[in-house]
């Protein structure tokens, strides 16, 4: 289905939804554009109900998730008034849980292992009668996450390039079809955490990851899904750049104290994660005519009792 054909739901979905949703903000900032040399334009989904994009694509049910997911779902389930539970790795910060639980959500950990979350996942919802809600790979979930590129491009219609970061790859594939659709040349880049190792997957347009699917030690448990997903990978392979940009712990941590610091922004890791790459060296030496970058903050769910840089010397 070509990008065109595809947007029609997307422009559907944010109908739908955006009784429900944040118009999210498009912030500037100077100091940040003298630091890079192009003009940045953050698109604040760290602002969005539930404290991230994950709300977009939960209006349009058993969820699992790192938190975020499970954290819209249960906002959204609570809204059609309806159960939900959710299942997250016993890793996931006490935060987010609590936050899912303030939802009315019932919430149940596995071990810190993709399989084990789905095989929970499918044990609840045999049992009750569920629909499981994937985090990325699920046609409204894509479609309603895609929503973010109609208000940024409505708002910033010359832009040359969009950074997002990827975990299941629902956001960026959502954002490619709308973006692509109204605006056939702009380039959509991927942002990874290490050991994600995405950019040889695309390039060869077979999926190289390693099975079964595993989670990868990065700061950002937002992105620690190793694997896109399989409705989303042919989607980023046909409409995403194929050079990726993988950021480390560091990095995403500059990015954070860049925005907590000079933008007064709250991010979580996976949104510091966009803001690495758009401080890279990468996106320096780049297309000159890149000039105009739209930088997704995907979320602000973070403990500020457990900030990642608390051991580091900033």
């Amino acid at each position: 289905m070509s990008s065109r054909e595809t947007v029609d739901f997307i422009y559907e979905a944010h109908e739908r939804i955006k009784p429900f949703v944040h118009k999210t903000p498009v912030y500037t900032n100077t100091t940040f554009n003298n630091l890079i040399g192009k003009e940045a334009f953050f698109k604040c989904e760290n602002l969005q109900k539930t404290g991230s994009f994950k709300a977009r694509g939960a209006l349009n049910t058993v969820a699992y998730s790192s938190g975020n997911h499970g954290l819209a779902t249960a906002w959204a389930s609570r809204l059609a008034g309806v159960k939900c539970s959710v299942v997250v790795p016993k890793t996931t910060s006490e935060f987010k849980v609590t936050a899912v639980q303030g939802y009315g959500a019932e919430v149940v950990k596995c071990e810190y292992d993709p399989i084990s979350r789905l095989e929970a996942c499918e044990t609840i919802a045999t049992k009750e009668g569920y629909e499981i809600i994937h985090t990325s790979d699920h046609d409204d979930v894509i479609h309603g996450q895609g929503t973010i590129a109609l208000e940024l491009l409505q708002e910033v219609p010359d832009l040359d390039a969009i950074l997002v970061s990827a975990s299941g790859g629902g956001m960026i594939s959502g954002i490619a079809i709308a973006a692509k659709a109204i605006n056939k040349n702009i380039k959509i880049f991927m942002v990874e955490p290490k050991g994600k190792m995405a950019e040889e997957s695309l390039r060869s347009g077979k999926r190289l990851w390693p099975n079964p699917p595993q989670f990868i030690d990065t700061i950002a448990e937002g992105l620690m899904s190793q694997q896109l997903g399989n409705l989303t990978f042919p989607i980023i392979c046909r409409l995403v750049e194929k050079e990726v940009f993988t950021v480390g712990n560091e990095d995403i941590i500059n990015g954070m104290v860049f925005s907590f610091r000079y933008m007064k922004m709250v991010i979580e890791a996976a949104a510091g994660a966009t803001v690495a790459a758009a401080m890279s060296e990468k996106l320096k030496q780049m297309d000159p005519g890149i000039k105009k970058i739209g930088v997704i903050l995907c979320g602000g769910n973070i403990d500020i009792l457990k900030l990642p840089w608390y051991s580091s010397t900033y």
